[in-house]
């Protein structure tokens, strides 16, 4: 499902962010000082450029406010270069805003003054920058032209980061092409540079790009191998916004293997950090493949609504205006560098020219925050009215567990209290006959005991049912507890059942003791019942995160896609409990290797 157009959008972050997440507080406060202090020009001009760097991806409307202050500055110096940069990072704001013809604008004036100014690393990353807006727009020739200007200028300072960096970057454009031999040959050139040079968050982009490539050959066992380790890095680099593109990458894997349970639930992280972040385009990505989810599972009605979500975002990004206006400026650059003259005479036109556009773009941005707010008003609705249905059913669902307790402990009550006490007076009453009955033979007395005994047996099952319906150790202990004294009287030849429990010394919620002790009990029985197994491992662990439950045999294992697995087994009731608690249920299973059942409840449920 995932195209390379999503990765135009991260691939500018390589560089930028490890300087921007390097940025404290204090030393965000200490530039700000320095800007607003009465000292000299080049420390102030400096601190301008700093707070760009380290700041462009936290505050997109400030990084603007204060850049427009350093070009000011910057022009009654006549200090071009500074000018130039400054312009970069304005360009840098308003691409990640989405408004793809303004950074068009000031990408072009600064590399203008650069190439002017002689810059070097920093015309390079201009260019790079422009690349990668052609490249978003699909105009590819034109990206293309602009990588290699800026893969030229890195090769000339022997510059391996800028290089690592155009290889992954320029990639993308392969994959549009469809060429996949050069994308990947670009994104392992790529990881190697990254690899010699320790740089992780460089390493993980191109493990992400070539499991892209491997998604759009349906290699999509070898592609997560490549997202995993991707992810394992940039959870060590504790980096929000990279692993919010990874979980997308996941999501789109997962969706491919039709993992849809997974898919979604990293979609659903993804978006959370895409939407705590503004980043729109991320979100749009997230929305389709939510919505190729709830469609892949008969949901149309969720489908519908996720895709409406997408295309209010993706028609705020893109639109033919916004292309045909970065058009016209890369004319309007083409006949800056041929022709001086002309340039002089339409200055004029052009200023005109530029009114009229920000005019219509404030109308069209008018537009849609009009059109933005009706849509949040209507989310705000459905959001309340989802709330109350999921109340509705929560109350619903919690009557019908205390019910089924108390209908539980009733009939054990009764079984323990009526026929228990029945059964046990009757062998009394049996027992005391036996010196007053006149055996004729052996036999006679033979078949006398085995009545006695078929008694005390019953009586014992009757205590067993009524135990592990009513658990006593569960009343009177913790859950571990009741659980090995379940696992104790459990009474099934040739099945050793072992248990490990870890944070349980303390009492929790009756209902949550309750809810889990009755989900395991339903795996061990559905284990005696199906699985034909010798061992049993359960596993109970508390922690900070939650609770985690583990139950595995070595039995006979199933096909999770027969009906035996959605139909029976007591998979539903197991679910249905665990949904409760705001928990996950895990199942894995294939024939002949056993089963394992995974749950994991949150504390805060």
């Amino acid at each position: 499902m995932q195209s390379a157009v999503w990765r135009n959008f991260r691939l500018l972050l390589i560089l930028i962010l490890p300087s921007f997440y390097s940025a404290s507080a204090s030393e965000i406060d200490s530039i700000k000082a320095i800007i607003n202090s009465s000292g000299k020009y080049t420390d102030k001009i400096n601190a301008y450029l700093l707070f760009g760097e380290k700041y462009a991806l936290k505050n997109f409307d400030e990084t603007l406010e204060i850049a427009n202050d350093g070009i000011g500055l910057a022009k009654k110096n006549s200090d071009q270069k500074s000018e130039a940069n400054l312009k970069r990072f304005i360009g840098t704001a308003y691409y990640f805003k989405g408004n793809y013809e303004i950074a068009a604008k000031y990408f072009y004036e600064s590399i203008a003054l650069m190439e002017s100014t002689g810059e070097g690393r920093n015309l390079a990353l201009a260019y790079n920058d422009l690349a990668k807006l052609y490249r978003k727009t699909r105009i590819l020739d034109r990206a293309l032209a602009n990588y290699d200007k800026s893969l030229s200028i890195f090769i000339a300072l022997k510059d391996s980061a800028g290089i690592s960096m155009i290889q992954n970057e320029s990639g993308v454009v392969f994959e549009y092409m469809k060429v996949y031999e050069e994308a990947i040959k670009r994104y392992t050139s790529s990881y190697n540079i990254a690899t010699a040079l320790h740089d992780n968050m460089g390493v993980s982009y191109a493990l992400s790009n070539l499991a892209g490539v491997y998604n759009l050959q349906m290699k999509f066992a070898e592609a997560e191998v490549f997202l995993k380790k991707a992810l394992v890095i940039r959870k060590g680099l504790n980096d929000s916004l990279a692993l919010g593109l990874v979980y997308e990458d996941i999501a789109t894997n997962y969706y491919s293997q039709k993992k849809y349970d997974a898919a979604a639930i990293y979609a659903d992280s993804s978006n959370r950090i895409a939407f705590l972040m503004n980043y729109p385009e991320l979100q749009t990505e997230n929305y389709l493949i939510l919505a190729s989810i709830s469609k892949a599972k008969g949901d149309f009605n969720r489908a519908f609504s996720y895709l409406e979500k997408r295309v209010s975002i993706h028609d705020s990004l893109f639109n033919s205006e916004k292309l045909k206006q970065i058009e016209e400026l890369n004319s309007k650059y083409e006949s800056i560098k041929t022709a001086k003259i002309i340039q002089q005479q339409q200055f004029e036109i052009n200023k005109r020219n530029y009114w009229i556009a920000a005019g219509t773009i404030f109308l069209v941005l008018l537009c849609i925050a009009a059109f933005s707010y009706y849509q949040h008003i209507q989310s705000k609705q459905r959001a309340r009215l989802q709330q109350t249905v999921s109340e509705q059913q929560e109350m619903a669902t919690a009557s019908i567990l205390e019910a089924e307790e108390n209908e539980r402990q009733r009939i054990a009550k009764d079984l323990h209290d009526g026929i228990g006490q029945m059964m046990s007076v009757a062998k009394m009453n049996l027992s005391a006959l036996e010196s007053k009955l006149a055996f004729s033979n052996e036999s006679q007395h033979e078949s006398y005991e085995k009545i006695i005994t078929l008694i005390d047996e019953s009586c014992k099952e009757i205590r067993s049912v009524s135990h592990n319906m009513m658990p006593n150790a569960l009343l009177k202990n913790n859950l571990a507890e009741a659980l090995k004294t379940f696992s104790n009287q459990v009474d099934h030849p040739g099945l050793h059942i072992s248990l490990y429990a870890e944070g349980l010394e303390s009492k929790m919620d009756n209902n949550t003791e309750t809810i889990l002790y009755r989900v395991i009990q339903e795996a061990v029985n559905n284990v005696i019942k199906h699985a034909g197994a010798s061992k049993v491992d359960i596993s109970v662990i508390k922690d900070s995160d939650g609770i985690s439950v583990t139950v595995e045999d070595n039995g006979n294992g199933f096909d999770k896609a027969s009906g035996h697995f959605s139909e029976g087994l007591g998979f539903k009731s197991i679910h249905s409990r665990i949904h409760f608690l705001k928990g996950t249920v895990e199942v894995v299973s294939s024939p002949g290797e056993g089963t394992l059942v995974s749950l994991h409840i949150p504390l805060n449920n």
